[in-house]
């Protein structure tokens, strides 16, 4: 009769686990990036009333009379399931679409994984948990180059950084980009223009065109041109002397050869030293409507951080007031062979446990590790149905583990009543 109380006690506890679990996971519904945890239970130790017996030639074998002695937590399990979305439109709001957790760096410099992506910025321009955790990654040189096999620290945004200007050209460089279809059924002296943008050392707007003459069967000169508009009129000054002849084959394909430079006359042009490396072999010659069309220069102005994307890999893409796109740095997330042996810290972070394996950090997309979305955040994965269908379990559970008390109980009162 003892023996049957004490595993009933058993059971309470083991329930009273199963509730304290479920509780917690319904507390954390509305948790971002939480991960409901499951209580499994096993049995105890077994007294053995009588031992089994090994058949024999006169007689067969018998099975060992065990009496149970109660039931256990085995272990306190979490669901690793993804989340649902919840787009909330802040560029600094991270969701990791697939596995992975996100790389913080905690109070006195301890490294801590989270799934959780509200970030803010704090006074510093660092990203930060709610907490004060730092957002762990690589930052991106002053070229925009970020090394992701280099050691992770902690990300910042720079809002109002001011990146100096960057003169068209260079050596080495392409400065220009020219791409497109030229008519082939275009007459001799048919003109086609294009004009864009390029910058000198202080950033200064210089104006320049591009203008493609038809010379004849499969041949057209190009003509490169600077137009000053600071003076009345405007002085035009001819950058290819003589013009630069394209030819193509009766294919269409250019022939003349993929590149050209252009050097700058220091004399008219003293903040601009060059060359123009100039690009022509996205140009073609095919039937139809002349398409070629200036498409890129390597110069920008002087400009300002103004905004910041983040890419599906983690790079956050800084906006700047003169159009330049450049990365900032780059997320690192962090893998491991079981997640499930994380220990939590706390504010919806973990920590490294003795059977988690190692924190395998790298780029998000790679070695298994999931994708980054921005704006939206991962919501908790608890299910309320299941959840509250567990604890109509848990409490029936305990309710019938009291019932063996009382009935124990009773026993035992109806044993005392044996001596009146």
């Amino acid at each position: 009769m003892l023996r049957s109380m004490f595993s009933a006690i058993s059971g309470l506890k083991a329930h009273q686990t199963k509730m304290d679990v479920t509780g917690n996971n319904i507390a954390n519904v509305n948790t971002v990036g939480f991960k409901g945890s499951q209580t499994v239970f096993q049995d105890t130790l077994s007294q053995v009333i009588r031992a089994g017996g090994a058949p024999a030639a006169d007689r067969g074998g018998t099975n060992p009379a065990q009496v149970g002695l109660g039931a256990k937590v085995a272990a306190i399990t979490t669901n690793w399931t993804q989340g649902a979305t919840q787009s909330t439109g802040r560029s600094t709001d991270f969701m990791i679409e697939g596995d992975g957790f996100f790389v913080t760096r905690g109070a006195g410099g301890e490294q801590l994984f989270t799934r959780a992506g509200s970030f803010d910025f704090d006074g510093a321009g660092k990203l930060v948990t709610p907490d004060g955790s730092i957002l762990q990654g690589w930052m991106a040189d002053a070229n925009g180059v970020i090394n992701p096999n280099g050691p992770i620290g902690d990300l910042s945004v720079p809002y109002g950084q001011v990146v100096a200007p960057r003169a068209t050209g260079g050596v080495g460089e392409t400065a220009g980009v020219l791409a497109g279809n030229l008519p082939a059924d275009a007459e001799v002296g048919d003109v086609i223009q294009t004009a864009i943008v390029m910058y000198d050392n202080l950033g200064v707007a210089q104006d320049i065109s591009y203008t493609f003459t038809n010379t004849g069967p499969n041949t057209w000169s190009l003509m490169v041109q600077h137009t000053d508009e600071s003076v009345t009129p405007p002085v035009v000054t001819d950058l290819t002397t003589p013009a630069q002849t394209l030819t193509f084959s009766s294919a269409g394909v250019l022939t003349s050869g993929d590149t050209f430079d252009i050097v700058l006359n220091p004399a008219t042009f003293p903040s601009w030293p060059g060359p123009l490396t100039i690009d022509v072999s996205g140009v073609d010659q095919f039937g139809g409507k002349g398409t070629v069309a200036a498409t890129e220069q390597n110069g920008f102005a002087l400009g300002s951080l103004q905004s910041f994307q983040l890419a599906n890999d983690g790079t956050i893409m800084g906006v700047y007031s003169n159009g330049l796109r450049q990365a900032l740095g780059q997320l690192a997330l962090a893998s491991f062979n079981n997640p499930g042996g994380l220990e939590k810290a706390g504010s919806s972070s973990f920590r490294v446990g003795d059977n988690s394996g190692a924190a395998m950090v790298g780029q998000a997309g790679t070695a298994g590790r999931g994708v980054l979305n921005s704006g939206a955040l991962e919501m908790s994965n608890v299910d309320l149905a299941e959840e509250f269908t567990g604890l109509i379990v848990a409490q029936r559970g305990f309710q019938a583990n009291s019932r063996v008390i009382t009935a124990s109980d009773e026993l035992l009162q109806d044993l005392v009543n044996l001596k009146r």
